[in-house]
């Protein structure tokens, strides 16, 4: 069974989470809602309907909760999608583009919109085989379900993939999938459990440590 990596998106593949805090600010700023710090740290990693269930309370319908995270994401979209390829995090496509014969994938609990216009825009796309974003699996990060479906559609064995992550979230699901992870300090500086953290993908023991997980039969 082939090695695998799998990305998540925003704070590995794209340096997005200044966009989406002030994307939050003015989309909570709509409804009447001041953001705290508090809140901002709260949202990273989270898929939106944990986000907006957790600004806004329990009390919404399902439909309404929808309605809001997916206006959100509106906003950021049109944030992001200027500031492309621009925007990507640093030596990630240099990275993907040295390793394109490695079954790759992209996992995140973002909305299928948000990935299609980062890696589209972003220049990207040829490098990712499958992408399983948060509304495919029933249980979003930190739970390891939607890692496992990645690998179970690249055909790798979870033992055999490499989870390039920046929330603590994130990691958690690598982690709980059984696979080994490396943390992007992008949106954290600390991490446990990971085995090595980077400030980006131009980091020299990056590449000493993905050449030693390839190797390894």
């Amino acid at each position: 069974m082939p090695k695998a990596f799998l990305f998540d998106m925003d704070g590995v593949i794209v340096d997005s989470n200044p966009l989406h805090r002030e994307a939050w600010v003015k989309f909570n700023a709509l409804h009447g809602l001041e953001t705290t710090e508090a809140m901002q740290q709260r949202m990273y990693g989270k898929r939106n309907d944990e986000i907006v269930e957790d600004f806004f309370g329990s009390g919404l319908s399902p439909q309404e909760v929808f309605a809001r995270g997916a206006a959100k994401e509106a906003i950021y979209r049109e944030m992001v999608g200027p500031l492309l390829p621009g925007a990507l995090v640093p030596g990630v496509r240099e990275f993907l583009g040295a390793h394109r014969n490695v079954p790759t994938g992209c996992a995140t609990n973002a909305e299928r919109a948000n990935v299609d216009i980062v890696l589209r825009l972003g220049g990207i796309a040829e490098f990712f085989r499958v992408v399983v974003d948060g509304h495919q699996v029933s249980r979003p990060k930190p739970f390891p379900d939607i890692y496992l479906r990645a690998a179970e559609l690249l055909g790798a064995a979870p033992r055999d993939c490499l989870v390039f992550e920046d929330s603590y979230a994130g990691v958690a699901s690598g982690l709980a999938a059984g696979m080994q992870v490396v943390a992007l300090r992008t949106t954290h500086r600390e991490f446990q459990g990971v085995s090595l953290s980077v400030d980006d993908f131009r980091a020299p023991e990056l590449e000493e440590f993905v050449t030693a997980f390839l190797a390894v039969k």
